[in-house]
């Protein structure tokens, strides 16, 4: 049973809530929306998430739209990942891609550079670190990406010895925007994420992430945990790959949470995410907060940089907009920093969007992920919702 002290949006009352769940009686995942605290199924409306998100309509069908009422969404998000009455929680989006921004805030810039100069290290962070902040500072969160002040940094610190290729994303013109996640493998609310079993040195990274249609339209946030391993991808960015996208170590949810007149992308802007990391051997606790309005790029220019004339996401697209939690407290031995232990529960959470919980297992100790695209519209044909999809092409034609 997960427990968490604020589940849901605090507004939840206003809040336009989408998601997905898996249903054992059509042997297959639904589209629900949230209201009045009750989960309604309006898979019949849009057979996907993506779908939805293209509609002209979509507001008036989250609010209104007829559906089967399939139980409390409080009580099936506390019981996550166990499944009431043959229900139970799955990440929210379905076929969208999943991207990631990186380097977008200047405390997780520094650690970028201590991974790259530690070669996979846990060690030598703690020097690193010192020295880092001697020669630079700490402060570049004054530093606009690719402005003339940014340049000169650039040249300073290339001059220096210190030019880094995350400094190049950092502060440089162009963003990091990575593939995190294939489309249909996130793991939602109450899952486990994955590590590596490579991997030594490793944490969480909670970040916001935003909804994305095919027109390029945010629609909506959610929270993410961009599992991070410090020691693969410090050894060389070509890794990045490796670090970011295995089994379940992509986690989003619990809901999308939708733009209306309340909830507005700069609620979003002005966000604070927090992070709370308890183990369950050792009993060690951290926590942490990302301010959104530390970011140094703005999140309609992140999604800008992912999507536009130079690349089509034809299913729209998550995009995670970055994090400044990168954690350094001491946890095994003195001067080793923060890693990961088995069975470490992570809550990530902020007030307009509620908190995503997972456990931390090794990726190939969880379930495999085998639920993909074909599947998901295999199950679709047998619940003849493919049919109606086609239908409401040609009426909306």
């Amino acid at each position: 049973m997960t427990q968490v002290t604020q589940a849901l949006p605090t507004d939840l009352i206003d809040a336009l809530l989408v998601g997905r769940v898996w249903r054992d009686d059509a042997a297959g995942p639904a589209v629900v929306a949230v209201r009045h605290g009750r989960l309604v199924d309006i898979t019949w409306h849009a057979a996907t998430v993506a779908e939805l998100f293209d509609r002209a309509d979509l507001l008036d069908l989250v609010r209104a739209a007829p559906g089967e009422d399939l139980g409390d969404a409080l009580a099936l998000v506390q019981a996550a990942p166990a499944a009431i009455d043959g229900v139970r929680l799955l990440a929210p989006c379905d076929l969208q891609a999943i991207k990631a921004c990186g380097v977008t805030f200047a405390v997780s810039l520094l650690e970028r550079v201590i991974e790259e100069q530690a070669k996979g290290d846990p060690g030598r962070a703690g020097e690193l670190r010192a020295q880092l902040q001697a020669s630079i500072g700490t402060n570049l969160s004054q530093i606009v990406p690719g402005s003339d002040a940014a340049l000169r940094l650039k040249e300073e610190l290339a001059g220096r010895g210190l030019w880094s290729q995350y400094m190049e994303v950092g502060i440089g013109p162009y963003a990091e925007v990575f593939t995190k996640s294939q489309p249909m493998s996130a793991v939602g609310h109450g899952a486990a994420v994955g590590l590596h079993p490579a991997s030594h040195w490793n944490n969480p990274e909670p970040e916001i992430v935003l909804a994305v249609n095919s027109r390029r339209e945010v629609v909506g946030g959610t929270l993410g945990n961009d599992v991070n391993l410090r020691d693969i991808e410090g050894r060389s960015a070509l890794l990045l790959g490796k670090a970011k996208d295995n089994n379940g170590s992509c986690a989003i949810g619990p809901f999308i949470r939708l733009f209306d007149g309340g909830f507005t992308l700069d609620t979003l802007r002005e966000a604070e995410v927090g992070m709370l990391i308890e183990g369950t051997d050792d009993g060690f606790t951290l926590e942490g907060r990302s301010r959104m309005r530390e970011i140094s790029r703005d999140p309609l220019d992140l999604v800008a940089q992912t999507c536009g004339a130079h690349h089509q996401y034809p299913d729209g697209f998550m995009l995670f907009l970055g994090t400044m939690f990168s954690p350094i407290k001491d946890r095994d031995a003195p001067g080793k920093g923060f890693t990961h232990h088995m069975g470490d529960r992570v809550s990530i959470s902020t007030p307009s969007l509620g908190t995503l919980v997972n456990t931390v297992q090794r990726s190939d100790g969880i379930e495999p992920w085998t639920f993909g695209v074909r599947a998901l519209y295999n199950n679709l044909a047998r619940r003849g919702l493919l049919a109606a999809a086609g239908a409401r092409e040609d009426a909306t034609s």
